[in-house]
């Protein structure tokens, strides 16, 4: 009998989680078109990297800031450019044969976020090395990878 109990408790504990972490992965915070405003990019300028903050703009500062808070820890760092370009370091605990699987869940994010234009998600491994190149096209709506 209590290992009955001790077992009923153990699953609704995991269902909980479970659930947790589909709320809080398809529940994210979308931009409205008035965050979007566009702006240079930074890049190419004697910017350092702490001054890129997030985001070039205040849309994609959002982005940024909320792609790592609700990662669970699966990304270090990311950064929004133009709206279109999402990059993202990864942690340590992300497993190779998981980076492809990550990828598309963030382009799929992305394009919720930023709907109607081309995008590009780069991921980077913890050592900031560029590991793969993720591209969605509005006009066929597929993902590539490279």
């Amino acid at each position: 009998m209590i290992l009955l109990q001790q077992s009923r408790k153990i699953l609704a504990t995991f269902v909980l989680i479970a659930v947790l972490m589909i709320t809080t992965a398809c529940g994210g915070a979308t931009v409205s078109q008035v965050d979007r405003p566009t702006a240079p990019s930074a890049i190419g300028r004697d910017v350092t990297y702490a001054e890129l903050e997030r985001g070039n703009t205040p849309g994609g500062q959002t982005f940024g800031t909320w792609v790592v808070q609700t990662s669970q820890g699966l990304l270090q760092d990311a950064y929004v450019r133009d709206n279109n370009k999402l990059g993202v370091v990864i942690s340590p605990k992300v497993r190779p044969n998981e980076v492809r699987s990550l990828a598309k869940s963030l382009v799929q994010g992305f394009h919720k976020n930023f709907p109607n234009q081309d995008l590009k998600v780069l991921i980077y491994a913890p050592d900031k090395k560029l590991i793969l190149t993720t591209e969605y096209d509005t006009q066929t709506n597929q993902v590539k990878y490279s």
